[in-house]
């Protein structure tokens, strides 16, 4: 239930839909396992748990989904063996040679005939829309994985339209500034890693890892022209995570304080803490998310 990743995005307009007519759409998504000849399948299913659970959970203006992503594991070095024995066999045995476009549709071929004795992988991917403040938090640390979440939502509902927040201020050249002139925010500490990169597309990079960011090591780096892209921070004593030029935060670790706040709620009440912990993360991941914007500029127009 705890997030580790945060990609947020800006709801361009309110969310009008109830827990239950959300949940009625996504149910006609609903998560169904991969036929035998089927790749990939994707589909919601209960946040909390449970089978016969809702597909939307509902708290203090929060709506909470889970999607579920089943693919099946056909590894390429496979496939490609596979079909370099089909192509030899064919010239061999007729002569002639094989050219792309039939190379192409032998080896879809191969991939239809493997797809149902291969072994199948899922995971999950977690959302919540804060329909008050006009938020949607999905726990993704990469953009095709929460684009692809949204992507279905959109199909479910019709239409979902979402922003990356904008910021006023550069988040690298805030960032690098924190470093070079040591004054983080006073509710913010310095991590103990960061990834330095020199201006343009070419640029190298350099990733630090247990280190003192404020030594002379990383100070040369930033002296001769590298910025900061990435970088470890504690935020109020409630979480650790990793702050990117993009964002995104990666890498969340809520403080053991913040987690065990609902330890009274009986342990075989397993949804009733869930739902617990939920209003507790999403607390914390809201107030978070205002004070990295307040800490660019704020928004952008």
């Amino acid at each position: 239930m705890w997030f580790k990743n945060i990609r947020a995005y800006r709801l361009t307009s309110p969310f009008t839909l109830t827990a239950e007519q959300l949940g009625e759409q996504l149910g006609e998504r609903g998560f169904v396992p991969c036929a035998k000849s089927q790749a990939l399948s994707l589909g919601w299913v209960p946040p909390l748990g449970g089978e016969e659970g809702e597909l939307v959970h509902a708290a203090a203006g929060r709506l909470l989904v889970k999607l579920k992503r089943e693919e099946k594991l056909l590894p390429s070095t496979v496939v490609k063996e596979l079909l370099e024995e089909k192509v030899a066999t064919i010239e061999s045995d007729q002569a002639r040679k094989v050219y792309r476009k039939e190379r192409l549709n032998l080896k879809d071929e191969i991939v239809q005939d493997c797809l149902p004795r291969a072994f199948s992988r899922s995971t999950s991917v977690f959302a919540y829309i804060d329909t008050r403040a006009n938020w949607v938090f999905v726990d993704a640390a990469s953009a095709g994985k929460a684009e692809e979440l949204l992507n279905l939502l959109r199909e479910c509902i019709g239409s979902f339209p979402v922003l990356l927040p904008q910021v006023n201020n550069a988040p690298v050249a805030v960032m690098t500034g924190w470093l070079v002139h040591r004054n983080l925010p006073e509710d913010f500490e310095l991590g103990d890693e960061c990834e330095l990169r020199e201006p343009g597309e070419e640029g190298g990079v350099v990733r630090c890892r247990g280190v003192d960011l404020l030594s002379e090591e990383v100070e040369t780096h930033l002296n001769a022209g590298k910025q900061v892209a990435r970088l470890s921070l504690g935020w109020d004593e409630r979480l650790q995570l990793v702050l990117a030029e993009d964002l995104c935060l990666r890498r969340l670790k809520f403080a053991d304080e913040l987690m065990k706040e609902n330890e009274d709620i009986p342990e075989d009440d397993n949804m009733a803490r869930m739902d617990a912990d939920f209003a507790l993360m999403a607390d914390a991941i809201g107030s978070l998310q205002e004070r990295i914007l307040s800490l660019f500029g704020g928004e952008a127009e």
